[in-house]
């Protein structure tokens, strides 16, 4: 059994029976792109962190510019793969520029459900599900998949929530994106409880949660992955959805170094180091180096170096394991296959010692920590009074809930008699938060910061 790219690079939309685009001027998946773009969960990453919360630096990268980085990158590598691609297989109707704008709106909108304060967010979702007063609520639900769907709570799945449901959320299909961009956008296509382990990169964590099951089964059938199991929704990843994470692995890798020496964690010798240790012939490098004047310069010199060197690694990898990638047997990432996987690996080490430990990193994420668990703490409480009791819910209850946005509570502001969907909701409301939304509203809920009169 094998994957076959005229079925991977199908132009249908998801939750639309509109046929595909005849305009070359703007394609189909251009137009997938530009919805990501236009949309406000995308919007909102501009105030989402990428490593430095809440950052006064406007230098510093937020998920929104890491975002539109790695889109920058997919874009290039997906229309070098689709240049080889189209040639070896003689694909009519595609060009090079079609595979790169689906690589580049995957990459565009792959970090666009990751909640408030990075992963220390997510971990906050699940501490609160496992440890938190979520714990006997979660443990309430009779369905395991959907108990996982919280306390395995992925930043992933939450994306395909945003693209395929909650943006534009009175459209079947939510922004009703290609299906061939969302299955490149879907790292981990699979389920949340899949009863076991599976082996694979792909298979590590869920992409879609149980009330999504349907509409990934519908991305899946479109674009013609291999399912792995009968008993579970899992699949085998579309293989652009590869170029995807790498273009995010090589972007956040090297980018991480280079905002590390803009705040001073990394000394200037040792990201020209790090760099060179990835580039051939690093004399010639350094002798390019001696005419750049500053320091600053040097760095972004060497930074758009290094990430065309990833970049032509990756490809090099992809197109040599094609033939698996498609028939499903090739699923690891593609950057630990590449000549300088333990160079571009030690950009990692050096980030984790020297970046992500940073004080004003653990000080304000230990603070995000809080103040997700607060939000969900509270507002659960509130969710549950006003389902139970209706009209007679406390008045600190109804007062309360209007803070919530209605989407998020359910028809006319009345929370769902379903436990799961009521705990869905509230985990859409808080993780589509940015920063200092979150902050700001922990503040008002805990008497913290007043309004002014």
């Amino acid at each position: 059994m094998s994957m076959h790219w005229p079925r991977l690079l199908t132009r249908k939309r998801l939750g639309s029976d509109q046929a595909p685009s005849e305009s070359t001027a703007r394609t189909d998946f251009q137009r997938d792109f530009d919805r990501i773009v236009f949309s406000s969960a995308f919007r909102r990453m501009q105030d989402k962190t990428q490593i430095f919360p809440l950052s006064k630096i406007d230098y510093v990268r937020t998920r929104l510019t890491h975002s539109l980085e790695a889109s920058s990158v997919g874009r290039s590598l997906g229309t070098l793969v689709g240049e080889q691609i189209i040639a070896r297989h003689g694909l009519k109707g595609y060009e090079a520029a079609d595979i790169g704008a689906i690589c580049a709106a995957a990459c565009l909108g792959h970090d666009i459900g990751n909640p408030p304060f990075g992963h220390s967010g997510e971990d906050a979702i699940r501490h609160w599900a496992i440890y938190g007063s979520g714990k006997e609520r979660v443990a309430a639900i009779q369905d395991p998949g959907q108990r996982e769907d919280f306390v395995s709570f992925e930043g992933n799945a939450q994306g395909f929530r945003v693209l395929t449901r909650l943006q534009n959320r009175d459209n079947p299909g939510g922004l009703q994106l290609t299906c061939a961009t969302l299955a490149a956008f879907t790292k981990y296509p699979r389920e949340s409880y899949i009863g076991g382990q599976l082996p694979g990169v792909s298979a590590k964590k869920q992409g879609f949660t149980i009330e999504d099951r349907e509409l990934f089964e519908a991305v899946a059938g479109a674009a013609g992955l291999i399912r792995r199991d009968e008993r579970h929704a899992v699949w085998r990843r579309h293989p652009l959805a590869f170029l995807v994470e790498a273009a995010d692995d090589i972007c956040y890798r090297v980018i991480d170094i280079e905002d590390g020496f803009r705040l001073g964690h990394v000394g200037f010798q040792e990201a020209i180091d790090l760099f060179l240790a990835i580039l051939p012939e690093p004399d010639q490098q350094k002798a390019r180096l001696d005419r750049i004047g500053g320091e600053k310069e040097k760095i972004e010199f060497l930074r758009a170096k290094v990430i065309n060197q990833g970049i032509s690694e990756a490809m090099s990898c992809f197109l040599d394991a094609e033939a698996a990638i498609l028939d499903g047997s090739f699923d690891e990432p593609l950057l630990d296959q590449i000549p300088h996987r333990n160079e571009m690996d030690e950009l990692i080490r050096v980030g984790a010692k020297k970046l992500y430990c940073a004080p004003e990193v653990v000080e304000i994420e230990a603070a995000g920590f809080q103040v997700m668990s607060e939000l969900l703490e509270r507002f659960i409480e509130v969710i549950d009074d006003i389902a139970f009791h209706g009209d007679r819910a406390k008045p600190k209850s109804r007062m309360t809930v209007r803070l919530i946005p209605e989407q998020f509570i359910g028809p006319g502001g009345v929370p769902s008699p379903d436990l799961y969907t009521r705990l869905l909701r509230l985990t859409d409301f808080v993780s589509g938060m940015t920063d200092s939304y979150a902050v700001s509203t922990y503040k008002k809920l805990t008497g913290i910061s007043l309004p002014v009169g």
